[in-house]
């Protein structure tokens, strides 16, 4: 029979220091500052070109105003480099679909852009595949 009161995965460990030590439950998962995997780290997580350390949302919100869109027919991707110069400013998207929204990206990859989506009250952690942005503009 199965005993309720005793834990399931019991540490020689006390509960808070497992709390601050994600590697405990995750160890495969390599350590954020480099070095040992199981070691403290050696120092701070790397940051890429063109990222900022403190890429959280905007403390504002967006301008007021919608601009006027770009038309950019024919193409069927936007070019990471190209949106890549909008980082950490206000910019307003145009996706397939006629959806429509002021964004804040934070980080640019290959084929993808994520940031902070405004909803009308506050700004949503988003990510998106660049080919469904129809056209964008950064203000």
């Amino acid at each position: 029979m199965y005993d309720w009161n005793r834990s399931c995965c019991e540490s020689s460990q006390p509960y808070s220091q497992l709390e601050t030590d994600k590697r405990f439950f995750f160890p495969w998962f390599p350590n954020q500052g480099g070095g040992s995997a199981f070691g403290p780290p050696s120092s701070p997580p790397p940051i890429e070109p063109g990222q900022s350390p403190q890429a959280g949302p905007p403390s504002e919100p967006p301008p007021s105003f919608v601009p006027q869109q770009t038309q950019q027919i024919g193409t069927f991707a936007v070019d990471p480099g190209g949106i890549r110069g909008c980082l950490f400013r206000f910019t307003y998207v145009w996706l397939d679909r006629f959806q429509q929204f002021w964004f804040y990206p934070t980080f640019v990859g290959r084929t993808s852009v994520a940031g902070y989506r405004w909803n009308g009250f506050r700004w949503m952690y988003f990510g998106i595949d660049l080919n469904r942005i129809d056209s964008f503009t950064c203000v």
